[in-house]
């Protein structure tokens, strides 16, 4: 199945694994999200690569980049673009904004204000942005990876958890190993790998891709599983509010890209069960008791997989 297609995946992977070393997980969970038109919150301390990890992946695909930073001045107009006028023309025209793009890093977006989120995530939810009365429609392929610092917390704005909702995964780079930060050095001793990277794939690719991945199959008892999955969070005593139906409908999505990405056009539990803490924990709203014990939301996760029978492959 999708011999080509997987091929090319192949080689982006390798691609990517020239630059950013030992983060196989992140790489491939961040394609996911891209494949299954989804957005990445990556939450990290700084130096670790998230910002040369969207670099990467953005060269490797051959699409356009557009980064920006989140500062507490920023402007939902610097996102979206603004409306100029024309005195010749007497018309107005619209001068898009870095959110107009095909990758897009939003470095630092715990830096900017509650209403500067809003004009991204808006955007991220609708694929489109209005300004002035005109509303221009954002084309696949269209993945946000936005950071956050998850140290600094003074004159910042954490995402309030409805908005951490629109964000299909959550990942953390961490350190590298020992090993993996001494082959860095050595692969950066002279020229930064990025800079002699070639684009191993195109748009065009990308949203065919895209494409196939919406014809992965996924049997009704995974279905089944997954919504059972996700009402179990609610009803544990320590969750607040559990995990959203929009949640059920990520880790689904997300699941047949995974299951697109290893090569297979049907879904296994397996995918489901090793995407669901990337999917489903940042959904989670924590009660005061819980907090106040250090409860982690992927403890909650893990607990809701293991009281659910998995399907066997009887009965997919």
């Amino acid at each position: 199945m999708m011999t080509e297609s997987n091929q090319k995946i192949q080689q982006v992977l390798e691609n990517i694994e020239r630059v950013i070393i030992g983060k196989d997980d992140v790489v491939n969970l961040s394609l996911t999200a891209l494949l299954a038109r989804g957005h990445v919150l990556l939450e990290d301390v700084p130096g670790v690569g998230k910002t040369m990890l969207v670099r990467t992946l953005s060269k490797s695909l051959g699409c356009e980049f557009n980064r920006i930073q989140f500062t507490p001045d920023l402007l939902p107009s610097d996102v979206t673009g603004v409306s100029i006028y024309h005195p010749q023309k007497q018309t107005f025209e619209y001068r898009k904004g870095p959110i107009v793009g095909d990758i897009i890093l939003a470095d630092e977006i715990n830096r900017t204000s509650p209403k500067t989120q809003s004009a991204l995530l808006e955007a991220m939810e609708e694929s489109k942005v209005t300004v002035d009365g005109e509303t221009v429609t954002i084309d696949q392929p269209f993945l946000v990876m936005a950071t956050q610092n998850p140290v600094e917390y003074e004159g910042t704005y954490p995402l309030p958890e409805a908005q951490l909702d629109r964000f299909m995964i959550k990942l953390k780079m961490g350190y590298p190993t020992e090993d993996e930060e001494l082959m860095m050095l050595g692969v950066t001793k002279s020229t930064h790998p990025i800079e002699t990277l070639a684009s191993v794939m195109n748009r065009d690719d990308v949203k065919m891709m895209q494409k196939e991945v919406d014809t992965v199959h996924i049997e009704e008892s995974v279905q089944q599983y997954i919504v059972k999955l996700v009402r179990k969070t609610r009803e544990d005593k320590r969750v607040r509010l559990g995990v959203s139906p929009r949640g059920a409908i990520s880790l689904m999505r997300a699941a047949k890209a995974y299951a697109y990405i290893k090569g297979r056009d049907y879904v296994l539990p397996d995918d489901v069960i090793y995407l669901a803490n990337f999917v489903l924990s940042h959904r989670l709203m924590l009660g005061h008791e819980a907090k106040y014990q250090s409860v982690q939301p992927e403890a909650i996760i893990q607990s809701a997989i293991e009281s659910i029978d998995v399907p066997t492959r009887k009965g997919l």
